[in-house]
C-alpha cells in the first residue's frame, strides 16, 4: 500500500482528503491512499514515519509549514527561498529515510486567478502561507505589505494602520490567516471593510467554508472575491506530481 497524507493540527477544515480520494479513484490507483495525520506536536512526526512504511509523500498545513523545516534533510530551491514547506517527498533506502521539502502553495496561488489588474497587495498574516503568497506576488511584479496585529518589520503594517489611503492604493487583499476557517466560521480579519470598493479583489486562502465572512463583506462592498478551493486543487496536483516524480 502506497500512502500519501496530510499533517497539521487540527485537520477538520481540510479538503485535501476528499480531493485526493477523487484523484486516486479517477486514476484507478486502488493500492494508493491519502490519509489525514493530525499531529498535536511535531515530536510525534518520527513515530508517524516509522508506523507507516508505505508513506511516500506528505502535505503540510497549519501550524507546521515553517516548523517542519528543521525535520527535513533537504529543501528544494523554491521552498528554501520562501521559508515554508507544504509538500514533503519521502524516499527510503536501506532503512534510511530522506525527507525533501517543497512549496507548491506559491504556484498554486499564482495559477489560480488573474491578478493582472492589481499592482499593490496586502497580505493578511505572516506565517508560511503568507510567505508563499508573497513569493508569488513578487514573481508577478506586484508589490505588497504584510498586515498583522503588530508591526514586525519595514514591510509589515498593523491592522490599525489600514487607512482609506492604504486601502485605495492596495486593491488586492489576500487573507492568509486561518480567520474564518471551519469550525471558527464566525471570525474574520479586522480590516476596515467600509473602505472597499468595486476596484478591490479579496482573495481568501480559506476554502472551508466556501464563503467566509471576509468574502461576504467584500462582496457586499462590490469587490471581486475568490476562495482558496481552486488554489487547493492546483497545489495538490503539483504535490502529486512531486511524489510520483512526474
Amino acid at each position: 500500500m502506497i500512502i500519501y497524507g496530510l499533517i497539521g493540527y487540527p485537520l477538520s477544515h481540510s479538503g485535501s482528503g476528499s480531493w485526493f480520494a477523487e484523484k486516486l479513484r479517477k486514476e484507478g490507483r486502488s493500492g494508493h491512499r491519502y490519509l489525514n495525520f493530525p499531529l498535536s506536536s511535531l515530536d510525534k512526526f518520527p513515530a508517524l514515519l516509522r508506523k507507516h512504511p508505505g508513506l511516500k509523500g506528505l502535505n503540510v498545513t497549519i501550524p507546521y509549514k515553517e516548523q517542519i523545516i528543521p525535520w527535513l534533510e533537504e529543501l528544494d530551491a523554491k521552498a528554501e527561498k520562501i521559508g515554508a514547506v507544504n509538500t514533503i517527498l519521502i524516499r527510503r533506502e536501506k532503512g534510511n529515510i530522506h525527507l525533501k521539502g517543497f512549496n507548491t502553495d506559491a504556484d498554486g496561488f499564482l495559477q489560480s486567478a488573474d491578478f493582472s489588474k492589481h499592482r499593490r497587495a496586502l497580505i493578511l498574516g505572516s506565517g508560511g502561507a503568507a510567505k508563499a503568497v508573497a513569493y508569488a506576488l513578487a514573481e508577478m511584479g506586484i508589490s505588497f505589505l504584510f498586515v498583522s496585529r503588530s508591526k514586525k518589520s519595514a514591510d509589515h503594517i498593523s491592522y490599525t494602520e489600514l487607512t482609506a489611503e492604504v486601502l485605495s492604493s492596495h486593491t488586492l487583499i489576500v487573507n492568509a490567516t486561518p480567520l474564518g476557517m471551519f469550525p471558527s466560521t464566525e471570525t474574520f480579519p479586522p480590516i476596515p471593510y467600509h473602505f472597499l470598493s468595486e476596484n478591490h479583489f479579496l482573495y481568501d486562502l480559506v476554502h472551508n467554508p466556501a464563503m467566509t465572512i471576509f468574502l461576504k463583506k467584500g462582496s457586499a462592498a462590490g469587490a471581486m472575491i475568490q476562495n482558496g478551493l481552486r488554489m487547493l486543487g492546483i497545489q495538490a496536483e503539483l504535490s502529486y506530481r512531486i511524489w510520483n516524480e512526474l
